[in-house]
């Protein structure tokens, strides 16, 4: 039996990369998109390949939604030269970047890129993959822990992943015939270079997070990958139209 097919955006580094190689432990054959970072990406593949697993990577700017149906096609040309098939098993909607400004200091400029990004990105670039991803499949959509609580200077960032997880709803009401899961993560602080690295770089930012997480720490990219590939798992098959926040219980 032909191992199942991930494409996982943004997968470069950071929580993309976890996720990849974490399915590719598993037996998942995978295609990554990067943005500017092709040599990162060629390590991503070429470590998921020694795990044995089929992997390709292919540029793709979530914010250029012109550039979608051209992108569609050359996954489809993928898909038959290098798997004999036309459908692809997973689509995780991971890329993004991370914005923090004031309410009052974000510009319009900010807010359109956060939009075209995160939102529009993720609505039109699925509505492109669909026609490849197989009846049965699965999509996971990446959310945030800031749509649940707020902290001050992400109010167009949240705004954005809360339009994912109503986008989320009815992706789940309206593929549910093709049998097609939709199910929403939504991570908390985690230690990666998003959003400069604050998280990770800056020590007291890091001690507050933790002392207000019930698990006693800020997450690392292998939290969330591993909760995105455990849903993609055949035994979490019936869990559609969910949005499962995976932050050690912060602000609890």
């Amino acid at each position: 039996m032909p191992n199942p097919i991930a494409l996982i955006t943004g997968a470069s580094r950071g929580l993309g990369r976890n996720t990849a190689l974490t399915l590719a432990t598993r037996g998942v054959d995978l295609i990554i998109t990067y943005r500017h970072q092709a040599q990162e990406a060629q390590t991503v593949v070429d470590a998921a390949r020694a795990f044995g697993v089929q992997a390709h990577a292919l540029m793709l700017d979530v914010g250029e939604s012109a550039s979608f149906q051209s992108f569609a096609e050359q996954v489809h040309q993928l898909l038959q030269q290098q798997w004999q098939q036309t459908r692809f098993d997973f689509l995780v909607n991971n890329a993004g970047i991370g914005i923090s400004a004031p309410f009052d200091q974000t510009t319009e400029q900010q807010f359109d890129t956060l939009m075209n990004i995160h939102l529009k990105g993720t609505f039109f670039l699925t509505q492109q993959l669909l026609p490849l991803l197989r009846d049965g499949g699965r999509i996971v959509n990446l959310s945030t822990g800031l749509t649940r609580f707020a902290l001050p200077g992400y109010a167009a960032y949240a705004a954005m992943k809360g339009g994912i997880e109503v986008l989320s709803h009815y992706l789940a009401k309206e593929l549910g015939p093709r049998g097609i899961a939709v199910n929403v993560v939504a991570p908390g602080a985690i230690e990666t270079d998003f959003g400069g690295g604050m998280v990770r770089d800056n020590q007291g930012v890091n001690d507050f997070l933790a002392s207000q997480t019930a698990l006693g720490r800020v997450g690392r990219p292998d939290d969330i990958g591993g909760a995105i590939a455990a849903l993609l798992a055949e035994e979490c098959r019936w869990i559609t139209a969910q949005r499962i926040e995976v932050s050690g219980g912060m602000f609890i």
